[in-house]
């Protein structure tokens, strides 16, 4: 009995020392795994306190409601993906990875991630500006890795316009792809194909 007390006054302690920092960071990741896990109607400030061992009120203070955990959980979201994006893109200026990685890795955040599906959910529900952590993350990658060449405003126009068509290829695809893909008798893996041409194209430096 006294074994079964104390392991729950070490983990309320443990808690306790977790900074403000800290505890975000830890409901974030957690909104993250129920997105992945059930899909983003189940983000919610109770879901994810019972998660990490935290209280209705204090993820209250951290993020407002739970519309506020999901935007704040889209930033989180396109922060990590342009991360790992942008280290791809380096990669394959570098010669040691592909285009192709690139376009799976932008893909792949919007679906199997989540990303897509929270949009439109959050969308649906009213918060219009869902969108604008993911947007404003994917435009400063986008100007961080624009070929130094195209440092006049065409090239920079056109790197936009690729990318702006990249993010919508990819957000589509995880919201109706393999359905339409399998209506038109087409390959799944069509759209892939098609954004890692414009991305060839986007990070040519010739």
């Amino acid at each position: 009995m006294g074994k079964i007390l104390t392991e729950p006054r070490h983990n309320m302690a443990t808690r306790k020392r977790l900074s403000p920092e800290e505890s975000r960071t830890a409901a974030l990741e957690a909104a993250r795994g129920l997105l992945i896990e059930t899909g983003p109607q189940s983000v919610t400030l109770k879901a994810v306190a019972q998660r990490i061992g935290r209280t209705h009120a204090n993820l209250l203070h951290h993020f407002g409601s739970a519309s506020g955990l999901q935007k704040s959980l889209a930033a989180h979201l396109a922060t990590t993906v342009c991360e790992t994006i942008k280290d791809a893109v380096r990669a394959s200026r570098a010669g040691l990875g592909s285009p192709r990685e690139v376009v799976d890795l932008a893909f792949d955040a919007f679906d199997k991630e989540g990303a897509g599906s929270l949009a439109s959910w959050m969308l649906l529900t009213g918060n219009e500006d869902a969108l604008d952590p993911i947007i404003e993350t994917i435009h400063q990658l986008v100007d961080e890795l624009a070929p130094e060449e195209a440092v006049d405003h065409a090239g920079i126009m056109a790197m936009h316009e690729n990318t702006l068509t990249l993010v919508l290829l990819a957000l589509g695809d995880a919201l109706m792809g393999k359905a339409l893909a399998r209506s038109l008798s087409v390959p799944e893996n069509a759209v892939r194909e098609r954004a890692e041409r414009i991305l060839v194209e986007s990070l040519s430096l010739d």
